[in-house]
């Protein structure tokens, strides 16, 4: 496997992906000053010239980046699924998708491409969570609830069942979501309320 970006989130990737026997084979990275992360090389930029032996995983947090770079390339990608994730046998997970340690994937749950099921987060039933969507850590899913493509969930929020929350949202930390959210909504606190459009 090959991870694009060099950051602390590869980092979390390549441990998950060496927890099941899956080697990196090295890191791509615009910045010229990295050459090695976790002990792994960096190899550079990467180049649309490339031809790449094994699956890719885009390995950064920032949403819209990993949805600029994976319209970019054409490439094979891979999915990181963290031995202590439990998934449902009926949950289906997108490629480059990343589902981290302690994640919990109920039944008929949905995942789209790139997205990343963060630490310890909690998707239950029915629910359907788009391409590009980041969970952060300890986020809650109740049945139902269908998140955006591009949205981004912070950590430890709660979104009730049945609630649709539009493409490219950002829910703050601790967030209750009791109300559907449009699309570039913010939305923080407790009940959480719209602040802005992004």
């Amino acid at each position: 496997m090959y991870l694009y970006g060099a950051s602390g989130h590869a980092k979390v990737i390549i441990d998950i992906l060496g927890s099941i026997g899956v080697s990196v084979a090295g890191l791509f990275d615009d910045n010229p000053d990295l050459k090695e992360l976790a002990g792994i090389k960096v190899l550079g930029a990467f180049s649309s010239k490339q031809n790449l032996d094994e699956e890719l995983i885009i390995s950064i947090g920032n949403n819209s980046i990993r949805a600029k770079i994976a319209e970019q390339l054409n490439v094979k990608y891979g999915q990181a699924i963290a031995k202590t994730a439990i998934l449902s046998p009926t949950a289906s997970v997108g490629e480059g998708t990343v589902v981290m340690q302690g994640a919990i994937l109920q039944a008929d749950v949905l995942v789209g491409k790139h997205a990343i099921i963060n630490t310890g987060a909690k998707v239950d039933h029915d629910c359907r969570v788009g391409d590009f969507a980041h969970l952060s850590p300890g986020a809650v899913l109740c049945g139902n609830v269908s998140v955006g493509e591009g949205t981004w969930i912070g950590a430890g929020a709660v979104v009730i069942p049945g609630i649709k929350i539009g493409k490219w949202c950002k829910i703050g930390a601790g967030a209750v979501v009791i109300r559907d959210i449009p699309n570039n909504a913010v939305a923080v606190g407790n009940p959480g309320k719209i602040i802005k459009y992004c």
